[in-house]
């Protein structure tokens, strides 16, 4: 959206665009704003923050600042730029999709591997909301401007999503998943043999102190400061030795939930190279082992997370609907190596 910013030194120039809100923690230390937005903004390079200051693109508490200002608990800070912000700029791509089932209100497509869900910082195009677009007039735009999407996956997530075709399931759906009544559930190759047959994870997650590329679980008094309350509930498919095959309930929906939840417990998704598990972290030193994990990684060139199981209520009929998507064939290969080798070599 454009923004009027009311700034003298601004006067004169109407059209600014805001790229980045963030509105600093209750528990926020002082802190110099271009360090600041280097750990809230993904892929951004000091360079680039240095030169937003010196244009004058940087806003807290819409006056602007130079990159030394210290940002403190309960500032909003903005980055505003003249030109519109390249997800805005949305270009229809005729890219098949894969829908598993489609009414007048809504789709259900199953997303591959690889497919990032909506344009961000890095990916301007290939996108599913590029492919939806394409295929279908007038979708519904949800409160971030992105049309039909009511929730996302990562892009290295197979599985399910379901996608409003009107304003009226854009807002029924998305109350569903704010009130947690959807029903979602993951199926996740996880790193060690997790100990108890079924268990439920709660810990606040927020962005990682260090990587920020990265977000972790708080505990404690800085849970609510720093994080989101978030909760998984676990259940052992499959034991394999030194990894482990669980289903996933989300009960809330976090950013890379999942992944930090199981990473937070001391098992780690197999092959997340976000989250260090594309590394041998469970097994032998024997360097045939090594080469038959690194055989394994080949065949499933991501982190082994599948969104399985999707089930909501049809916004119109009031019908509860609710699709399985089967384990896709490379997260099935790596399963079946797994299987073998536990039956031989455990």
């Amino acid at each position: 959206m454009a923004q009027n910013n009311p700034t003298e030194e601004n006067e004169g120039n109407d059209d600014l665009y805001e790229h980045y809100r963030f509105v600093a923690d209750k528990g926020q230390s002082p802190l110099r704003v271009d360090k600041y937005l280097m750990n809230k903004v993904e892929n951004a390079t000091r360079n680039k923050i240095q030169k937003a200051a010196k244009d004058g693109n940087i806003y807290v508490n819409d006056a602007i600042v130079k990159q030394n200002y210290k940002v403190k608990a309960g500032d909003v800070v903005t980055v505003l730029f003249e030109h519109p912000p390249y997800e805005m700029l949305l270009t229809p791509e005729d890219i098949p999709i894969n829908i598993v089932y489609e009414d007048d209100a809504l789709l259900v497509v199953h997303k591959e591997a690889g497919m990032v869900v909506h344009p961000g910082h890095g990916n301007y195009s290939g996108t599913l909301i590029n492919a939806l677009t394409f295929h279908f007039d007038n979708l519904p735009n949800n409160s971030s401007n992105r049309p039909g999407l009511v929730h996302r996956i990562d892009k290295d997530t197979s599985g399910l999503l379901v996608v409003a075709k009107t304003e009226e399931a854009m807002t029924h759906l998305s109350k569903q998943f704010f009130n947690k009544t959807t029903e979602r559930e993951y199926v996740a190759l996880v790193w060690g043999n997790v100990t108890e047959d079924q268990g439920t994870i709660e810990g606040h997650i927020g962005r990682h102190p260090k990587n920020r590329l990265q977000n972790t679980v708080y505990l404690g008094e800085e849970a609510d400061e720093k994080g989101k309350h978030a909760v998984t509930h676990y259940k052992v498919l499959e034991r394999l030795g030194y990894v482990t095959l669980v289903s996933c309930r989300l009960e809330t929906g976090r950013t890379h939930q999942i992944r930090v939840h199981l990473k937070h417990i001391g098992h780690t998704l197999f092959n997340d190279e976000r989250y260090g598990g594309d590394k041998i972290l469970k097994g032998t030193t024997f360097s045939k082992y090594k080469q038959f994990v690194e055989n394994c990684f080949k065949i499933l060139p991501r982190q082994a997370l599948h969104a399985r199981t999707l089930g909501f209520i049809q916004p119109t009929t009031g019908e509860f609907l609710k699709f399985e998507a089967p384990i896709p064939e490379d997260m099935e290969a790596c399963l079946e190596k797994w299987r073998n080798y536990s039956k031989h070599a455990m």
